[in-house]
């Protein structure tokens, strides 16, 4: 569910989708920086990958940060039960709980830094991709 902005997590999801979400509304306002999220997961300003890599590490299933290329070979294929990784080189979103976790806000076609979107995007040139057992 999403109210102003916020994203809360359903009460039957696993504690690291919690865990997930409760990080990721922690940064849902900053810039998109390219680069922002690289050198430390905390950081001004965040990317896509560094906004996917934050909310993985907060999560329990990520240590470092990864580029969205190095998403294309992350967890196992296909579609998870509760978090999903689209990626392609260039760019990387998630949805996590039905939520889409994306540093670009398809109305204007710019990036605008770390959001939760209730709709969906076109993932036909994306992998999909998820961590185990999620």
């Amino acid at each position: 569910m999403l109210r102003n902005g916020i994203a809360y997590a359903p009460a039957n999801a696993p504690d690291g989708v919690k865990h997930a979400i409760w990080a990721v509304n922690s940064i849902r306002n900053r810039p998109y920086v390219w680069g922002g999220g690289h050198g430390s997961f905390h950081d001004y300003g965040y990317d896509c990958s560094g906004t996917v890599s934050f909310a993985l590490h907060y999560a329990g299933m990520l240590e470092q940060p990864l580029p969205s290329s190095d998403f294309l070979r992350y967890g196992e294929r296909g579609r998870g039960r509760w978090v999903t990784i689209y990626s392609r080189n260039g760019h990387v979103f998630a949805m996590i709980a039905g939520l889409r976790l994306d540093t670009t806000d398809l109305r204007y076609g710019s990036d605008v830094g770390p959001r939760w979107h209730v709709d969906g995007r076109d993932a036909w040139s994306f992998q999909a991709r998820h961590p185990a057992g999620l």
